[in-house]
């Protein structure tokens, strides 16, 4: 840099908070995640690493490096001449044209000898490893020092944008992302062709200089095809963008067209160089557009990350429901008198001799109690078959309601996309019940069981050596306490008939005979509790299968204000810089 041209400090962008705001930026993108397979999100995920990319390839350290030499990339369609105009350009070959098509090389930088420092790998492109010999691996950038380059430009020769190679396509558009200046190249049978246009387009948004080349191009031609592309140029905002025109003319066995052919692009490249005030516009116009892009693009990918989040608690909240309906549904089960059927309503006829005390229920309920100490026939290993058959019947009753809630559960994920996705990364078969459900449910339900035993001998701790709490026991007691919490809420009384009804009434009034009618109100109800925080801990396990590969995700509810927030502290230092009140020392 010569004496006369300005420092990277007077220069607006120069300052901390554009630095600092854009590192923000950066780091809010990349804290932005969309995993989720909603509607649109590829787009907004490519978007999302397109505006990663270029700050960390062009805004970043472009505005840590202002006084950098300009770097002008050359891209353009298949066959349009770029690494021959490069060559002719610099004066000798520095980049081989491609004869096979697709062309795959690494990208070639041509720099001043004494410029080589800027452009090591923590500062341009730092994806790209720095190489200094020709290859053809496109993750590597050559870097060809050439004294034919004038100091404070580059010029990089990148791979075509609509190349049948998709890596060299991906590589075109990062490398055109990091340039100041694009030279985009086409000739008269490509300069309509639609995808380097749509590059142009994204150039013109964000108002990056371009200058256009119009390659290999016959002298009957000139004159109408640079009008039309002149006013298709004009048309897509362009129309200020300098536009040359290579004629058709012979290349060298080095690769070169003749010197006249590319002096009025070299002369013009040549005194931006070397106008440090010309130079630093161009820097600033690109610069300033790019940044300008990306704010306004990020706005978007908050709305995705937001999308992110209302989809996974959607997802999340279904399960949830679907898993509570069916605790819901197993207790109401248990309180109803639905289990008071079958095997568990056998055995507890054969418990307590159904015949004789329902007869006695039909006609003088109120003496019931003074007769049970004398009828009931049970032993102790009727008691048990009790206790079996009310465990059997428990365990059969969570485990389809598990298996309907799994079902209804897979279902409702199906019918979106995100849910299928993470159905199938989910691995295991979640539209059925835990393989080891059934274990789990026999352990609960048999905890369950002590529980009450554990109730009824705390219940009758002064009632021990009463004839009646003797006739019956621990175990006899507490099984017709899981009678009465299976007909609850079925609204039973002395008075109803029915076999059912009538063996949970006579449970109660067997309770009753020995601890009173408000104990035993007592004791159902925290039975009950205990068996209904029981069942919700095993759905709960249950629901987990789903709900945890939504957790997994880690989306941050936050993230997407986040990036909000930044993008509006690069809006506000963008305005600092282009305030008409700045002076001229960027204050």
């Amino acid at each position: 840099m010569s004496a006369d041209e300005p420092a990277a400090a007077s220069t607006p962008y120069g300052d901390t908070q554009m630095l600092t705001s854009l590192v923000r930026l950066r780091q809010a993108l990349r804290e932005v995640a969309l995993p989720l397979e909603v509607p649109e999100v590829e787009a907004s995920r490519t978007a999302r690493q397109e505006m990663v990319d270029q700050l960390e390839d062009y805004a970043i350290p472009r505005v840590m490096t202002l006084d950098a030499p300009l770097l002008a990339v050359v891209g353009g369609s298949t066959g349009a001449g770029k690494s021959t105009l490069v060559n002719s350009l610099v004066g000798h070959r520095v980049t081989q044209p491609g004869l096979l098509r697709p062309t795959t090389r690494s990208p070639v930088l041509v720099h001043h000898p004494d410029d080589g420092h800027w452009f090591g790998q923590d500062r341009l492109l730092p994806d790209l490893v720095r190489v200094s010999h020709a290859t053809d691996d496109p993750g590597a950038l050559q870097l060809v020092p050439a004294e034919s380059v004038p100091q404070g430009l580059a010029i990089l020769d990148a791979p075509d944008v609509d190349s049948v190679e998709e890596r060299n396509r991906t590589l075109a558009a990062q490398l055109l992302a990091a340039a100041d200046l694009w030279l985009f190249v086409t000739s008269a049978a490509r300069y309509a062709d639609q995808v380097p246009w749509d590059f142009l387009r994204q150039a013109a948004d964000r108002s990056a200089a371009v200058a256009i080349v119009l390659d290999r191009t016959a002298d009957d031609a000139v004159h109408t095809v640079a009008s039309h592309l002149a006013r298709m140029l004009a048309s897509r905002g362009l129309k200020d963008s300098p536009l040359f025109v290579v004629h058709e003319g012979h290349v060298s066995d080095d690769g070169l067209l003749p010197a006249d052919h590319v002096a009025e692009i070299r002369g013009w490249l040549e005194s931006l160089a070397a106008d440090a005030v010309a130079r630093q516009a161009v820097v600033t116009q690109t610069l300033d557009g790019a940044i300008r892009t990306i704010t306004r693009r990020t706005y978007p990918v908050a709305d995705a990350a937001d999308e992110q989040v209302a989809a996974a608690e959607r997802l999340a909240t279904e399960a949830t429901r679907v898993y509570d309906e069916a605790v819901s549904a197993i207790i109401d089960a248990t309180a109803d008198g639905t289990l008071l059927r079958g095997e568990v309503l056998a055995r507890w006829q054969e418990f307590v001799g159904t015949g004789e005390l329902l007869r006695g229920l039909e006609s003088r309920v109120g003496r019931i109690r003074d007769r049970l100490v004398g009828a009931v026939k049970g032993k102790p290993q009727q008691v048990e078959r009790v206790s079996v058959a009310v465990e059997s019947g428990l365990e059969m009753l969570i485990l389809e309601h598990a298996e309907a809630a799994a079902e209804r559960a897979r279902t409702a994920w199906q019918e979106t996309g995100a849910g299928r996705a993470l159905l199938a990364a989910g691995g295991d078969d979640l539209g059925r019940a835990s393989r080891d459900l059934r274990r789990r449910a026999e352990r609960s339900v048999r905890d369950w069981q002590r529980d009450v035993l554990e109730m009824v001998r705390v219940q009758g701790a002064d009632k021990r050596s009463t004839a009646r709490f003797l006739a019956f026991g621990v175990n006899g007691l507490g099984v017709a306490l899981m009678v009465v919490v299976f007909s609850y809420s079925a609204g039973l009384t002395g008075a109803e008939v029915g076999i059912a009804g009538g063996s949970a009434v006579l449970g109660q009034k067997l309770l009753e005979a020995v601890f009173g009618d408000q104990a035993v109100r007592s004791l159902a109800e925290r039975a009950r509790s205990a068996l209904s925080a029981r069942v919700t801990v095993l759905l709960e396990e249950e629901r987990v299968r789903y709900t945890r590969l939504v957790d997994d995700l880690a989306l941050d509810p936050g993230a997407a204000e986040g990036l909000r927030q930044a993008s509006r502290l690069v809006e506000n230092a963008r305005y600092a810089v282009n305030s008409p009140t700045r002076d001229v020392a960027g204050h």
